[in-house]
């Protein structure tokens, strides 16, 4: 697969702002649960306050929270905060009576607004401690012991303080070692925990102060909600963009490699062609190149996201609680160990899948192919056989793939719900015991669950990269193939000396993984201006001679010169379009009559184009239709009979006007009339360009200026049709064959 990774360069840009985006959706994931926790922890819990330190405290309050401090902490107080009346005016010049109702009939302690980060830290810590210092020595009064209460069993921001108060002068005649123990014992706290639990106290001076803290409550929510919507919006923002970055990347890429897959497979030789089926071929250009398009598609999104994602998630779920931390460990132990063993079971089926699309394909192929031999045969049952057994194959493997990666999200779901099961049992023993906070448990879960969905993630991923590396692997095979015919690095000019001469010097061939030469020490010369027949029984190498012209095939010993040339220092372009070739199978292009006429010659004016018509004998059954030249013709010509398939065959070869005409048996679906019409049209027409007919019909040859009998891959006769009559027996067995003894005696 890393083969194909040069196909993402041209959008490494791309890349880069899909990762961007990625982030920016991580991000905004991540918070969401962080935010979620504070909407509990402060806006639920806390009435909305978030600072531990008050900003303003009564002077019995003062007095009060100052008796559980130390010397030093309480220096910290007297510089903090300086004793106010209602009518005085803070910063923004709004009386604290306005703020602070109590305040218009007593005086209040404010906070200095140039109280530094260092002081308002210390105030923090101070507040805190003083707090679980209250509540540890509030249990010691009460005769509670430490384990079977937790922080419900006083509640300071319900306790009304003038109780508080009251219960002052009772909790200084503790003992001064109790005293000493519940500072202690609030110290050992988390120092988090502990200075999130001043806000406590803060609640309840700001009571005592008149704060309407049901609106102060309600603000928080309402600014946090709002901060979490955009968060949200904008999260969401960045996925439709990273979506759509990865759906052009992917098409593009998917375009460019069916491009270079089609090129490539434009420029193999029959030898390639003999290697990769053309069904094999179909399926590597499209549904090969889908897969790789869907890796793209989901991997820009998922490859990179869930990792973010999990590290993310990691990081803040141990900033809530890293004793916890043990249970997400163990969660991502146990989904690694599924998805490897989800890959081991998977990934050979995955490369047995395309190889069982590649055949069904090719059974496929062949049956629409050749439905009229079917239907003539009466082997519809076996080919339905044949058919069902390369569907059966390909069912029953992505069966087994369907079912285990349905297996995979139902164990999936049960590690999650575990997981949830596990946080939730452990985190309420940690809030019971007053170690955790209820909203910070709730984001411990959301962050669990989000690290999960990144192993969901990469599962998902598990189902598209085994695929689509072997897709990838298939398609590397294609473009890494280099093609046996290529091009020289300079390659010969085409003269106009012995245009149209075409000489064969001890050519012998053999096809690739042949056992013995198909041709051995083939001579023979094509004169322009002459017709140069070609003749012999069915697999004597007739056609594989005339393919070495053009180098559909390259010899393995000797030469094939054309214009005194050897074929293999032209280019192939320039070699070819010296040559006018009709195969022996008619192969018409969709399209009209004209385009197909004009395919090798997109210029041919209407004139021309009638006359290579006339001189083919396809002019009177063009007339007959319709539409004429512009009449369809269907896919691989089949709305047109034989006969006339091999007209406009050599129609289309006439239009180029090269100087080699190559007609390998083009003739056989023709009756003898039109045989005989077209041979003469063809005579006037070709003028001085050299003639090339392979054919197994001895009337079309008759008149040929050289005729060569083909036998076992040899050369075994050469002359006219009267000289091999004579010299030939193998010629005359074939003529004999074909012609009465009447005419047979008149040709001696």
């Amino acid at each position: 697969m890393t083969d194909l990774a040069r196909y993402l360069r041209p959008f490494i840009l791309g890349l880069l702002m899909a990762i961007l985006f990625l982030f920016v959706q991580a991000v905004c994931d991540l918070n969401l649960p962080n935010y979620m926790s504070r909407i509990v922890n402060v806006g639920i819990q806390q009435h909305g306050i978030e600072e531990s330190t008050p900003e303003a405290i009564s002077k019995e309050g003062y007095a009060f929270i100052t008796a559980f401090m130390t010397g030093g902490e309480k220096a910290l107080m007297e510089a903090g905060y300086s004793l106010k009346a209602g009518e005085d005016r803070n910063r923004e010049g709004k009386p604290y009576r306005e703020i602070y109702p109590a305040a218009a009939s007593r005086e209040i302690y404010i906070l200095d607004d140039r109280v530094t980060e260092d002081s308002r830290t210390g105030l923090e810590l101070a507040f805190g401690t003083a707090t679980w210092t209250i509540i540890n020595l509030l249990r010691a009064y009460a005769g509670e012991e430490e384990s079977s209460a937790g922080m419900e069993s006083v509640d300071i921001q319900g306790t009304d303080l003038t109780r508080l108060y009251l219960l002052q002068p009772l909790l200084a005649q503790l003992p001064q070692q109790t005293f000493d123990q519940a500072r202690q014992q609030a110290l050992a706290m988390d120092r988090s925990l502990l200075t999130q639990s001043g806000t406590m106290l803060t609640t309840v001076f700001y009571r005592e102060l008149g704060v309407d803290l049901a609106a102060y409550q309600r603000g928080y929510i309402t600014r946090i909600g709002l901060f979490m919507l955009l968060i949200a919006l904008g999260g969401g923002l960045a996925t439709v963009l990273v979506s759509l970055i990865a759906s052009r990347i992917a098409a593009a890429v998917a375009r460019n490699l069916r491009y270079d897959i089609f090129k490539q497979i434009g420029s193999f030789s029959h030898a390639e062609y003999d290697r990769f089926s053309t069904a094999s071929l179909i399926t590597r250009s499209t549904n090969d190149v889908i897969q790789l398009q869907m890796l793209l598609i989901f991997g820009i999104r998922l490859i990179f996201y869930a990792p973010i994602l999990g590290t993310g998630g990691v990081i803040m779920a141990l900033r809530k609680s890293v004793s916890m931390g043990w249970i997400i460990a163990l969660a991502c132990i146990v989904l690694v160990g599924l998805i490897l063993i989800i890959f081991s079971l998977v990934m050979p089926k995955f490369r047995m899948m395309q190889r069982f699309i590649d055949r069904l394909n090719l059974v496929a192929r062949e049956t629409l192919n050749g439905l009229m031999v079917i239907r003539a045969f009466g082997t519809g049952i076996y080919e339905q056989e044949r058919f069902d057994e390369a569907n059966d194959d390909l069912t029953g493997t992505n069966l087994f793939v369907n079912r285990v990666m349905a297996f995979t999200m139902p164990a999936m779901m049960l590690i999650m719900n575990g997981v949830m099961l596990m946080i939730i049992w452990i985190g309420s023993h940690r809030v019971a015991e007053s170690q955790m906070q209820v909203g910070d448990m709730m984001a411990f879960m959301q962050y669990a669950m989000q690290i999960i969905m990144s192993f969901l993630m990469i599962s998902m991923m598990f189902i598209f990269i085994p695929r689509a590396s072997v897709s990838a692997q298939r398609i590397s095979e294609v473009l890494q193939t280099e093609p046996v015919i290529v091009d020289p690095p300079h390659p010969a000019a085409v003269g106009e000396a012995d245009r149209g001469l075409v000489e064969f010097k001890d050519v012998s061939f053999r096809y690739a993984g042949a056992e013995k030469d198909l041709l051995e020490n083939i001579s023979f010369t094509a004169r322009p201006g002459e017709t140069t027949a070609l003749i012999g029984s069915t697999g004597a190498g007739k056609s594989t001679m005339v393919n070495l012209i053009p180098r559909f095939y390259d010899v393995t010993a000797g030469e094939v010169l054309v214009n005194g040339v050897n074929v293999k220092e032209f280019s192939r372009k320039e070699l070819r379009r010296q040559i006018g070739y009709v195969p022996q199978k008619s192969v018409l292009m969709s399209g009209t009559i004209e385009s197909n006429i004009r395919y090798g010659n997109d210029e041919l004016p209407e004139s021309g184009m009638i006359q290579v018509a006339a001189v083919a004998q396809a002019l009177d059954f063009i007339n007959e239709k319709k539409e004429g030249f512009q009449s369809e013709i269907a896919q691989g010509g089949a709305n047109v009979s034989g006969g006339q398939k091999q007209r406009l065959s050599i129609a289309r070869a006439l239009a180029v006007r090269p100087a080699i005409y190559i007609f390998d048996d083009s003739f056989s679906a023709l009756d003898f009339k039109t045989d005989a019409a077209l041979r003469r049209a063809l005579r006037d027409y070709t003028g001085e360009s050299t003639v090339i007919v392979v054919t197994q019909r001895v009337s079309t040859i008759m008149e040929a200026e050289q005729i060569y009998v083909v036998d076992g891959g040899t050369i075994v006769g050469r002359g006219t049709h009267r000289e091999l009559l004579e010299s030939c027996p193998e010629y005359y067995e074939i003529a004999s064959s074909q012609l009465t003894g009447e005419e047979l005696g008149h040709a001696h």
